[in-house]
C-alpha cells in the first residue's frame, strides 16, 4: 500500500468509554496498553485499525486475545525517526473545567498507537510525541491532568526512545479574553522550516488575499505572508524531519472548518501562528467569510474589531483594563461569540479550509529543507473517536459516546470516513468536497477514487449523529448515519 495515496480507510467500533486508572495511564515498565480492563477495547481498536498499515513480518494480536497474525506491514522501519501527533491543545473543556476526554487525544490511544510503533522499531530509532497547543493553553498542567506526563516518564524509565514536545514558542495569559502577557517557551529544538507555496497554495486563486486575518492582533502582519503571489509559512522542524509521521487527531465539530480531524489537526505543526489566515474581513458580498450577512451593524462590528486589534498591536499585543472594558462592551452591544455568528465561525468560511490544505501539502511534499519532496512522507492518521466533541468545538464542545477509531493513510480519505462516523454529509464540508471540485490543484492528497470504507465490530447503544457547530447547522444538520461498511461514493 502506498504510505499517502491509498483510499483504503478502517473503522473499527468499539465501547464509547475510556479505560482508567494507573494500570493504563501509569503503565508498569514493558506493560502493554492491552494489559488491563477496558483498555483492551481500546487497545484492539487500534490494532485493527492499523493491521496492514505499519511494518515488520507480523506480529500476534495480543490486542484481541485471539492470537493471530497481523499481515505484513509496511510503513513503520527500524532506525525510523516517527513523530505522533495528538491533539492536545487545552487541558480542558473551555465552558466545564473539570472535564478533558471530549477535547484532547486521550493518552490510552496514544499508547496503543505508541506500543506498535515500538515495536515496528524494534528497539532502533526514536519516537518524538508532540504538538503546538492553544497559545493560552497549560501544557503542564494538561500533561498532569490526563495522566499523559506521567506515562511518558514510565516509557523512558523503561529505556524505551520516547520524547515529548511542546511545540509554542509562547504561551500568553489572557483575563477577560484578552492577552495580557506573553512568556517565551523553549519551542522546537530543532528549529523552524519556512515553506513559500506560491502558486501551489490553495489561496493562490483566492479574490480574498490580503485581507486576512489570523491567530494575533496584528492583522498587518499575515498579510505580509499572503500578498503578491506570496503564500508563506513558518512551521515546525520536528514534524519535517520525519521518517514516519502519525496523525492522531480528536474527533470533533470545529466552528471554522465545521470538523477537526486528521486535516485540520495539522494547526498544530505551525511554528508562528500569525501566519495562518482564519477568516477573510467583510461578508460573503464584500468578498469575505467574517458574518453570513452585512448591514450596517455588521459593517461596524468589523470595523471596530479591526481598530480594537490594531490599538492592541500597537500595544506590542497585549492589553488591560481598558481592552478588556472594550471587550465586555462588544459582547454587550453585538452578542457572544459563543451565540452569535462572527470570525469567520460558519459553513460559509471560504479561509480556514485553504489554509489546512496548504499545511498538509507542506508536511506532506515538503522536506525538513524546505524544498519539494521527490517522494511523499510516510504518513497515518488514527482519529481518536471513543469519545467524540460535538457543538462548540473545538474547545467547548459536548461529550458524544462515539466509540470509534478511524486510521488510514491519505487524511482527506480518513477525515470523509469520520465526517461520516459522526453522521455529516462529506460532501457539505468544503474541507472535503472543495478539493474534489478542483482535482488537478490538490492531485497532491486526492486518492485515486472514492474511499473504500471498511467497517468491524459495532458503534455503541449511545451512539447518535453529532450536534453540529451551531454556524454550521444549516449546512450540517444530522444525518441517518454512515453505512455499516462497504466502499462510499
Amino acid at each position: 500500500m502506498e504510505p499517502t495515496g491509498g483510499d483504503f480507510v478502517a473503522v473499527a467500533r468499539r465501547s464509547g468509554t475510556y479505560p482508567g486508572g494507573d494500570g493504563l495511564l501509569r503503565p508498569a515498565a514493558g506493560a502493554r496498553s492491552s494489559d488491563t480492563g477496558v483498555g483492551r477495547a481500546v487497545a484492539s481498536g487500534v490494532r485493527r485499525a492499523l493491521e496492514s498499515h505499519l511494518a515488520g513480518p507480523g506480529i500476534d494480536d495480543t490486542s484481541s486475545g485471539t492470537g493471530a497474525v497481523a499481515p505484513p506491514r509496511t510503513l513503520v522501519s527500524p532506525g525510523d525517526l516517527v513523530v505522533l501527533k495528538p491533539n492536545l491543545i487545552c487541558e480542558s473543556n473551555w465552558n466545564h473545567p473539570g472535564r478533558w476526554e471530549e477535547v484532547v487525544t486521550h493518552p490510552s490511544v496514544i499508547r496503543a498507537v505508541l506500543d506498535e510503533v515500538l515495536a515496528a522499531l524494534d528497539g532502533k530509532g526514536r519516537v518524538v510525541i508532540c504538538d503546538g497547543p492553544q497559545t493560552d493553553s497549560d501544557f503542564d498542567l494538561l500533561l498532569a491532568r490526563t495522566g499523559l506526563g506521567d506515562m511518558i516518564a514510565r516509557y523512558r524509565a523503561a529505556g524505551h526512545p520516547v520524547e515529548l514536545l511542546d511545540l509554542r514558542r509562547e504561551r500568553w495569559l489572557a483575563e477577560g479574553g484578552v492577552t495580557k502577557q506573553k512568556l517565551p517557551l523553549p519551542g522546537d529544538p530543532n528549529g523552524y522550516v519556512r515553506v513559500d507555496l506560491a502558486d501551489r497554495s490553495a489561496f493562490a486563486t483566492y479574490a480574498g488575499s490580503g485581507r486576512f486575518y489570523g491567530a494575533d492582533y496584528d492583522m498587518e502582519e499575515t498579510r505580509r505572508f499572503h500578498s503578491g503571489g506570496r503564500h508563506e509559512y513558518v512551521v515546525c522542524a520536528t514534524p519535517m524531519m520525519a521518517d514516519v509521521f502519525i496523525n492522531i487527531p480528536k474527533m470533533k465539530t470545529h466552528k471554522k472548518t465545521g470538523v477537526t480531524l486528521a486535516l485540520k489537526n495539522l494547526v498544530g505543526i505551525n511554528g508562528y501562528r500569525n501566519c495562518l489566515p482564519h477568516h477573510t474581513i467583510g461578508s460573503p458580498a464584500e468578498g469575505g467569510d467574517e458574518f453570513p450577512d452585512g448591514g450596517i451593524k455588521r459593517s461596524l462590528e468589523s470595523r471596530g474589531i479591526q481598530a480594537f486589534k490594531k490599538a492592541l498591536t500597537s500595544m506590542g499585543g497585549t492589553g488591560g483594563a481598558w481592552a478588556r472594558w472594550v471587550k465586555r462592551a462588544g459582547r454587550t452591544a453585538f452578542g457572544d461569540t459563543s451565540q452569535v455568528i462572527r470570525s469567520g465561525n460558519w459553513y460559509g468560511n471560504d479561509t480556514a479550509w485553504r489554509m489546512v490544505m496548504d499545511l498538509n501539502q507542506i508536511l506532506l511534499r515538503y522536506g525538513s529543507d524546505g524544498r519539494r519532496r521527490e517522494t511523499p512522507r510516510r504518513y497515518l492518521a488514527v482519529v481518536d473517536g471513543i469519545v467524540g466533541g460535538e457543538g462548540n468545538g473545538p474547545l467547548s464542545p459536548d461529550p458524544v459516546a462515539s466509540g470509534v477509531i478511524v486510521a488510514g493513510t491519505n487524511p482527506w480519505a480518513v477525515d470523509w470516513a469520520a465526517a461520516l462516523e459522526m453522521g455529516f454529509d462529506p460532501s457539505r464540508i468544503p474541507l472535503l468536497q472543495r478539493p474534489l471540485e478542483d482535482p488537478e490543484r490538490f492531485a497532491w492528497l486526492l486518492p485515486g477514487g472514492m474511499p473504500e470504507i471498511v467497517a468491524e465490530g459495532e458503534r455503541p447503544a449511545e451512539w447518535r449523529p453529532f450536534r453540529p457547530h451551531f454556524g454550521w447547522a444549516p449546512r450540517l444538520a444530522p444525518e441517518a448515519g454512515p453505512p455499516a461498511s462497504g466502499s462510499v461514493g
